[in-house]
């Protein structure tokens, strides 16, 4: 990919800071918004706070150097006078600004000291008969160095230089009342002066709409043929045998129906030669480990080791602990990797994996780094699976021949996510949660009341109880006015010196962390202060209140997996978000939502409505196809449409799908999820 015209290379850079490499790439950098210069504005009738067009001749110009140096000109028109005001400029633009020279001046009104002025406005210079702009003008994302006339100028020679031509069959559109590819293109970048901008800028113009479902189409087109590309791939059968059934017969609860489902498809995936790509997915607390345990339970009756890597120590460490008390009593043995282990420890643990003494692995990111060898893994499994990038899961995948792949999110995913993100992968979803989860109730509470809720911790501690008192800093801020983890652990000692108070956070030695957590769940710690490294994992069925300090801070998947800590127990649970007024519309909106939903799949959903897919996707970006025009969940309709023509288009017309790739994806076309 590249510029059919010639570019600087100091431009060429810019460009590619915006992620511009090419010809196509330019011409589908939408305006980020447009700006009405159609009209000419009097002088007169110019309001402070709006945007206007201004056509006027200078009277004078001149640089002061007080207070600061800048360069001022006044222009006046047939009824009034104009201050424009320049705190940057070049000598240039002092000697274009003669007295009696005609501009059209184009920028924001204020209110100043002398009258109306303009600071920074566009300036050009013209004759009597120079002819307005006919259509609104485009002012697109760019980088500094990078001016928006340059932009325009390239995007023009681009939009020229393009093959617009329709790359898919016309019956791909029909019935849809959507323009053609480059008529839509055209109609976004100069649009017509008659066009509302509301309907512009809303996105649900159809000129919007008809790149929203060609983008879609083909991101379709590039997960499916990932997809394809997977299933001519071999990988070991996995046969089930008696170690899971011993495993389900050992444990104190019966499975759900829910997991009994997801069950049965991961293990007919792990009985095939097709290598599995499956997501789990279920709500916090809904059951996902023990089928993951199952999993590795097939993979190590058929010969193979299985592996499962979680992003945090403390949620690795989990996982270690509950699959070593299933494990031990069937013979198997289970390695525990992770960067907290001494040089020593290391070597011994990296021995046994790569010997083939340890039937399953457990740890962090230490489990693909290059010194770790495995003798036959058979089933990688990897845990909130956003937090990791496609390259360390495929990192993780590549030590073994073509093992199976497992990925476990407690994050739902609302299931326009799952037909757009995830059309790669199949999706087993526990929809149902265990018998004897209690529910949460969720209190709002302004920080004014403080004191009420410290009164509060110390009753459920004093009954036995235990609590979380979550904040999102580890250390002062100068930036934003936060009460830490440090600041909060010291405070509440001070207030309740009965309770045993402890305290995790991310910049803890993993083996400090290990202790609080262990002294936690043992209920030798009333009170554990915490950031978000509790956020999942941690399974602590006697605490039973939760603080979320400051949770407008906090994005709604992070809420949710929070209050997912408590009611694991018998015992009444409450999440408490305490909150910091005055509040932005968006932290209402979030705090509203949590508050209104314990669904996981409806928090996500608005989550995905507010915010985009990007935090519900996590590093998954860095490697599928993202999105810039569409939205899964406002865009639906053509989601459907596209999920469902897609397959049966690249059966039948596999060099228009080819060709609508290298349009929209170009050097990303051969994109692969492993």
């Amino acid at each position: 990919m590249s510029f059919s015209f010639p570019v600087s290379p100091a431009v060429k850079a810019r460009l590619e800071k915006l992620g511009l490499y090419g010809d196509a790439d330019l011409a589908l950098h939408l305006p980020l918004r447009w700006e009405d210069e159609t009209r000419v504005t009097a002088i007169r009738d110019l309001i402070p706070g709006q945007q206007a067009v201004v056509q006027a001749k200078v009277m004078e110009a001149e640089v002061l150097y007080r207070p600061r140096r800048q360069l001022v000109a006044t222009v006046a028109d047939d009824g009034g006078e104009l201050i424009v005001r320049f705190l940057n400029f070049y000598p240039s633009q002092v000697q274009s600004l003669k007295p009696g020279r005609l501009f059209r001046i184009v920028g924001e009104v204020r209110g100043g000291f002398f009258g109306l002025e303009m600071v920074h406005p566009r300036c050009q210079p013209i004759q009597p008969d120079t002819p307005l702009p006919d259509r609104l003008t485009p002012v697109y994302p760019t980088t500094a160095g990078l001016g928006q006339a340059g932009l325009r100028k390239l995007v023009d020679k681009a939009l020229h230089a393009l093959d617009l031509a329709e790359t898919l069959p016309q019956e791909i559109y029909a019935g849809m009342d959507l323009p053609g590819f480059a008529e839509a293109l055209l109609q976004l970048h100069h649009p017509d002066s008659g066009l509302p901008l509301a309907l512009l800028e809303s996105r649900e113009h159809p000129a919007f709409r008809r790149l929203a479902y060609d983008e879609l189409l083909a991101q379709q087109f590039s997960l499916r043929l990932a997809r394809e590309a997977r299933a001519s791939r071999r990988a070991t059968p996995l046969k089930p045998g008696k170690f899971p059934q011993a495993l389900l017969s050992a444990l104190p609860f019966r499975l759900t129906a829910a997991q009994e489902n997801a069950w049965r498809e991961i293990s007919g995936d792990l009985s095939g030669a097709r290598p599995m790509r499956r997501l789990l997915q279920g709500d916090v607390g809904s059951g996902k480990t023990v089928i993951a345990a199952l999993a590795c339970l097939q993979a190590i009756e058929s010969g193979m080791q299985a592996a499962i890597m979680a992003p945090t120590e403390i949620l690795a460490e989990q996982h270690f602990s509950k699959l070593r008390g299933w494990f031990e009593p069937l013979g198997i043995e289970i390695a525990w990797l992770t960067s907290a282990l001494t040089p020593a420890q290391k070597k011994q643990t990296v021995a046994r994996i790569a010997a083939g003494e340890a039937g399953v692995a457990v740890g962090t990111h230490a489990l693909f780094q290059k010194n770790v060898h495995f003798r036959n893994l058979g089933l990688a499994i990897v845990d909130e699976q956003h937090r990791f990038g496609v390259r360390q899961r495929l990192a993780l995948s590549e030590k073994g021949a073509e093992p199976h792949q497992l990925m476990l999110s407690a994050t739902p995913i609302p299931r326009t996510l799952a037909m757009s993100y995830f059309a790669d992968l199949d999706v087993s979803t526990i929809n149902e949660l265990p018998p004897g989860r209690t529910p949460v109730a969720t209190k709002l509470v302004a920080d004014t009341r403080r004191e009420e809720i410290l009164r509060r911790v110390q009753a459920v501690c004093r009954e036995g109880g235990q609590a979380y008192w979550v904040c999102p800093l580890i250390e002062e801020s100068e930036k934003i006015d936060l009460q830490t983890a440090l600041d909060t652990h010291a405070m509440l000692q001070a207030h309740l010196p009965e309770l045993r108070v402890g305290l995790v956070h991310g910049r803890m030695k993993p083996s400090e962390k290990q202790a609080v957590m262990a002294a936690f769940q043992a209920n030798r710690i009333n009170l554990l202060v915490s950031t978000t490294v509790i956020e999942v994992g941690v399974d602590v069925p006697n605490a039973s209140l939760m603080v979320i300090e400051h949770a407008e801070r906090f994005g709604l998947s992070q809420l949710h997996q929070l209050r997912g800590r408590v009611g694991r127990g018998a015992r009444e649970s409450v999440c408490i978000l305490l909150f910091q007024n005055p509040l932005s519309e968006d932290a209402r909106s979030r705090l509203r939502i949590i508050y209104e939903s314990a669904d996981g799949f409806e928090i996500a959903r608005r989550d995905l409505l507010l915010r985009g897919p990007g935090e519900l996707l996590g590093a998954r970006q860095s490697g599928a196809p993202m999105l810039r025009f569409a939205n899964p969940e406002r865009d639906r309709d053509l989601l459907e449409r596209a999920a469902r023509l897609g397959p049966e288009l690249i059966e039948r017309r596999p060099e228009a799908v080819a060709a609508h790739l290298e349009r929209w994806l170009g050097a990303r076309a051969g994109f692969s999820a492993g």
